[in-house]
């Protein structure tokens, strides 16, 4: 801006002289010559407005989480420069491509100072950046997809990471060089060397040999182009990017920033469906409205709630898990069996569960990809949830039924007909011969008015109408059978 208020300047000034025998036209130059001279001092006045948000933890909801509140806030504040400061082994893919694609997609510069490490996912988000720096004895790379035990994952996992560290990598741009008649390209940041630190069998002459994952230490990035340079902290990629005036605005991380996260973390998250379909199931069981509903509802209550909060969850999705229950309410209550009913009140139960966790930015990112796996992933903590928790159920029931201890939560007694215990009500056999009142029509069964007390009956031949005088032939498990008189 400031290269091209000088020329301005030049150009002013010179044809200044040119019309300097035009007094009106000198006078009009003088003006506009003083206003780019007091823009040009306003421009030195204005401090630029760097934001700063840390990300120190494992990849994964909380991190994502922090960067849309930061990149939100950056926006807002309207941020002349974004700098992540990063140190984490890595984490969880997802989280790490939502991030990597919200930085890509950011209208502001990002640079990232690696503050020791950027491991796996933290490779991945770190090459999305604009500009790298990295603290002296820093390390970047080992992005292999491994699971829970360190395990490395089936090919087609690392088949995802290696194009998405590649296509990372090219987002960077390239330059053409032009030596005599041969044109040469020139990335910016070598996608090869991207996907080397996915995949082992990667050969790069000078820098990597099969059977290693490659990982760079700051010295190694800077002679590959994969850092801008050392740093011992912000303020000095603050220097090198030759700012003077500047104001640093840093996100903060409040309490309820961290309980949230702690909500969203998968494992509560998979715990909390074992207790929604537990305490449904165990509800089923004991009909009536007690502590098993109570702790599922509480369930879902902190299941659903901060995924809202966060505009994760959607209105339809919690409504689509609530219609799933009442459906296997309504399979269960009300229609003998268990069919049509049922089956889609399960189905909906899973998906609204489902796709509550899947941030649904990731569907406008466009990435099938991504979205497969994103979606996948949920499912799979959704079901193994769901099955886990029946299995308990059903488990755990049965253990209540035979221990002494927690006898006290279910039915376990037997209501036998020698201790007096019958499935209808009993009738004084001393009415058998005495006549009746049809209270209504039987046809045949209605009911029969005897001393201003009301009986159920059956007419033994024919239909009674209402108001005729009937006769009681027998009585028989408690119902009463006569005939018209």
């Amino acid at each position: 801006m400031r290269l091209i208020s000088l020329c301005i300047l030049l150009i002013l000034f010179a044809s200044k002289s040119i019309f300097a025998q035009t007094d009106t036209v000198s006078q009009q130059i003088e003006s506009l010559s003083e206003n780019i001279q007091t823009e040009i001092q306003q421009e030195d006045t204005v401090k630029k407005k760097i934001f700063v948000f840390k990300i120190y933890n494992e990849i994964g909801p909380e991190s994502w989480r922090t960067t849309k509140k930061s990149f939100k806030e950056a926006n807002k504040l309207n941020a002349d420069l974004i700098i992540l400061h990063l140190n984490t082994y890595g984490g969880l893919v997802d989280a790490a491509d939502s991030i990597r694609t919200i930085i890509l997609n950011s209208k502001i510069p990002v640079y990232v100072f690696i503050d020791n490490n950027a491991a796996s996912a933290g490779a991945l988000i770190s090459i999305a950046c604009d500009k790298i720096y990295m603290r002296p004895g820093g390390n970047i790379g080992a992005a292999t997809v491994v699971n829970q035990t360190g395990a490395a994952m089936p090919d087609k996992y690392q088949s995802y990471m290696r194009s998405t560290m590649r296509s990372t990598a090219e987002a960077k741009g390239k330059d053409t060089i032009i030596v005599k008649l041969d044109t040469i390209i020139v990335w910016k940041r070598n996608p090869l060397i991207a996907e080397a630190m996915v995949d082992p069998r990667t050969y790069i002459e000078g820098i990597i040999d099969t059977g290693k994952v490659l990982t760079f230490t700051s010295a190694e990035a800077i002679k590959n182009n994969y850092c801008e340079g050392e740093v011992a902290d912000i303020k000095e990629i603050i220097q090198l990017q030759k700012i003077e005036n500047y104001e640093i605005v840093e996100h903060k991380i409040t309490s309820m920033d961290k309980f949230i996260g702690f909500l969203i973390n998968p494992a509560l998250q998979g715990i909390l469906i074992m207790i929604i379909i537990g305490g449904i199931y165990f509800e089923l069981q004991t009909p009536g409205v007690g502590f098993p509903i109570v702790a599922s509802l509480f369930a879902a209550i902190t299941y659903f709630s901060p995924l809202y909060v966060e505009g994760i969850a959607e209105n339809w999705e919690i409504i689509l898990f609530f219609i799933g229950i009442i459906l296997v309410a309504i399979e269960v209550f009300a229609i003998p069996g268990f069919g049509i009913a049922g089956g889609a009140g399960i189905l909906l139960v899973v998906t609204g569960l489902t796709l509550s966790l899947v941030d649904n930015i990731i569907f406008e990112m466009g990435d099938k990809h991504a979205i497969a796996q994103v979606v996948l992933k949920a499912f799979v903590l959704v079901v193994s949830s769901f099955v886990a928790s029946l299995i308990g159920s059903i488990y755990l029931s049965k253990k209540f039924l035979t221990s002494q201890r927690f006898s006290f939560l279910v039915l376990n007694a037997t209501q036998k007909v020698k201790e007096g215990f019958v499935s209808f009500d009993k009738v004084d056999s001393s009415l058998i011969g005495r006549n009746a009142i049809a209270h209504t029509v039987l046809r045949p069964s209605g009911k029969i008015e005897i001393d201003n007390e009301i009986y159920d009956a059956i007419s033994l031949i024919g239909y009674i109408e209402k108001g005729d005088t009937v006769e009681i032939e027998k009585i028989e498990n408690g119902q009463l059978y006569v005939i018209k008189v």
